[in-house]
């Protein structure tokens, strides 16, 4: 077993991760004459709608749903900026009617539109879309991939795209029908890059407002910006030129996560690595999930009871730079392991984080995390990839666009 005192004096240092859960009050349920119940709360999930138009693209600020798939693509050869206008138009229109559980024009399945269960489609521009539509002059300074870090180890596969769509839902049946349709409707432009599926709670385990967990069973999330100054400030796009305002930008990391090796530490261990509890996220120094951590305190040995190195010690914003904060929206994946390892499982997480600038914020968090992190022992990043997220539409709206990135493309 090992100890707290050994694990502190003799643990190496490790790179960054995140954490997810709670509790939720249980559903109302009708009951039936054959034993069977429905619940109430289950009968309104199936037509809960997140209304598509805005101000900000939906899928952003949006409470997490249970379900995400999230989908990259490769502009082909040959489609220019009017076919990526075309593209978005179309991708716009129907991920509009799919959202409020309409059947899109020509779709055959209206069976498998009616029950969006929160169903959220967000898109996003990658570098290189900038070059294809020939506006490379527009392109954002900050546009660019992450840069490397000496503890990654990425695997191109999960790299830089042209597009992404990130797709949500309750429903696993209407996520799965609502990211089909949006690759078969996008088919002459665009080819499929990577596929990235994840997960969280079913709707209904946990409050909407708790803070999700991980597969290392750590809370993920608690520092989240909460109120809507607090996203304001963190993740919607202020300055710059009128297309990207009220617009955001969408880090995704893909984070292998070790738990054959995490499992073998005692919990203490697992704690302070991480400077907060298991059961509740409390700071090691406090016991509620969102207390303020007191990285003075010293426990009996004389040792910080928060260790300098832990995964919220070097993650919070350094000292002066209150910008480096970003709204985190992970997920988790589970996949099949490979059956020629001696590995249990290969899992980890879909790490995807909205900024308004993300050499400013993303990039130096993880530059300190790769520097020093508990956690590195446990995680590898093993995909990256950076896309601007357009501002939100409304048709109806002359003050906003039409379709994605329409005040761009038809700048």
């Amino acid at each position: 077993m090992v100890t707290r005192r050994g694990f502190l004096t003799g643990a190496g240092v490790i790179a960054g991760g995140s954490a997810l859960a709670a509790c939720a009050p249980a559903a109302q349920t009708t009951g039936a004459a054959d034993g069977t119940s429905t619940s109430i709360d289950q009968v309104n999930l199936a037509v809960q709608t997140v209304p598509f138009d805005g101000r900000h693209q939906a899928g952003i600020a949006t409470p997490h749903q249970a379900g995400l798939n999230l989908v990259a693509f490769t502009i082909r050869p040959g489609v220019d900026r009017d076919g990526i206008t075309r593209l978005m138009r179309l991708w716009t229109e129907d991920a509009r009617r799919l959202c409020a559980g309409q059947t899109p024009l020509g779709s055959l399945e209206p069976e498998l539109t009616v029950n969006p269960a929160n169903l959220t489609i967000t898109c996003g521009f990658g570098s290189r879309l900038f070059d294809i539509a020939g506006i490379a002059d527009q392109r954002p300074d900050w546009l660019h991939p992450i840069p490397a870090f000496q503890r990654d180890q990425l695997d191109d596969k999960w790299g830089e795209a042209d597009l992404v769509l990130q797709v949500c839902s309750d429903d696993p049946v209407t996520l799965s029908h609502a990211t089909r349709h949006m690759i078969r409707a996008g088919v002459d432009y665009v080819g499929t890059r990577w596929f990235q599926s994840g997960f969280l709670n079913a709707n209904g385990v946990l409050d909407k407002k708790a803070t999700p967990r991980n597969l290392f069973g750590q809370k993920d999330g608690t520092v989240n910006p909460r109120t809507d100054e607090e996203i304001q400030q963190a993740a919607w796009i202020e300055e710059g030129p009128d297309w990207a305002i009220d617009g955001s930008v969408m880090v995704v990391r893909r984070i292998a996560m070790n738990l054959d090796t995490w499992e073998i530490l005692d919990r203490t261990s697992r704690e302070v690595s991480v400077g907060r509890t298991l059961d509740t996220g409390a700071p090691l120094t406090g016991t509620d999930e969102f207390d303020d951590p007191d990285y003075t305190a010293t426990d009996s040995y004389g040792l910080p009871v928060i260790d300098p190195v832990s995964h919220m010690a070097r993650s919070k914003p350094a000292e002066g730079h209150p910008e480096q904060v970003i709204l985190r929206r992970p997920y988790n994946y589970d996949l099949e392991p490979d059956p020629t390892s001696e590995e249990l499982s290969n899992a980890g997480l879909v790490f995807i984080c909205f900024q308004k600038n993300p050499d400013l914020q993303f990039t130096p968090i993880q530059q300190r995390l790769d520097e020093a992190d508990r956690l590195n022992q446990w995680i590898t990043h093993i995909g990256s990839a950076v896309f601007f997220m357009p501002p939100g539409t409304d048709p109806d709206d002359p003050g906003k666009d039409e379709f994605w990135g329409a005040g761009l493309l038809q700048a």
